[in-house]
């Protein structure tokens, strides 16, 4: 009687190595590194967070639910806010009339948003209910705002995106991975304490990290400004 031949567990599956806590595609490109020519391996390893980053991004991160949101703006029409549009990010500006705080950043959310509107969408959000379309579009008006302005009166949005203050960024890559959220710069160190002048620029390093394919290198800075009413605070 024959007997079975034994199964080799390395060749049972591509992707039987892959570890429990990892995507098995990015645990499939360790183990090729391990396994490559020291040459090969040597150019692997410089490549490997960027090509990690880049898979992690396409892994589908977002309930369709929250992928097929949408919300109004000032005429009423509706706009998807998580939909990239083919473009390489969401950008979500989170702010409001009533703060001071905002006042202070929009000429430099509108400088942002018109030096890459090529490469992302941008969108500015009123998640207040207290904001209605009269008051945002004066607001835009007065602020000079060329973006899609929204309004977030159930405040969906701001709680999806993490959102608790304004203003505060959030910036979504096409498959609703948050790459960054936080500041604009540092501005303000604290909710009333400003600099005479912004000394970094984390918002814009952060964009040019997503439109090169890199990590961003620091995706979360604390915003500083208004808290944002009905929404929970740490």
């Amino acid at each position: 009687m024959r007997r079975a031949r034994p199964r080799n567990p390395a060749t049972h599956s591509p992707c039987s190595s892959a570890s429990a806590s990892k995507p098995r595609c990015v645990a499939r490109i360790e183990e090729f590194a391990q396994t490559a020519s020291s040459r090969s391996r040597a150019r692997l390893r410089m490549k490997l967070p960027a090509i990690i980053f880049f898979l992690l991004c396409s892994l589908p991160s977002t309930p369709a639910h929250a992928q097929e949101l949408t919300l109004p703006d000032c005429d009423s029409k509706p706009h998807a806010p998580l939909d990239s549009g083919g473009k390489a990010a969401v950008v979500l500006f989170f702010v409001s009339p009533f703060c001071p705080t905002t006042k202070s950043f929009m000429a430099e959310i509108n400088q942002i948003s018109g030096d890459h509107a090529e490469k992302a969408r941008f969108f500015l959000i009123h998640s207040d209910p207290a904001v209605t379309p009269e008051v945002a579009f004066q607001h835009a008006e007065m602020s000079g705002v060329r973006m899609t302005v929204l309004l977030d009166t159930e405040q969906k949005l701001a709680r999806h995106a993490g959102a608790r203050v304004t203003p505060e960024t959030v910036v979504f890559s096409p498959q609703g991975a948050v790459l960054y959220r936080g500041r604009v710069n540092d501005l303000y160190l604290g909710p009333t304490k400003r600099q005479r002048a912004a000394t970094t620029r984390d918002l814009r390093d952060a964009l040019e990290a997503v439109f090169a394919g890199r990590p961003v290198p620091e995706p979360q800075h604390e915003a500083q400004g208004c808290k944002i009413s009905g929404i929970p605070q740490p």
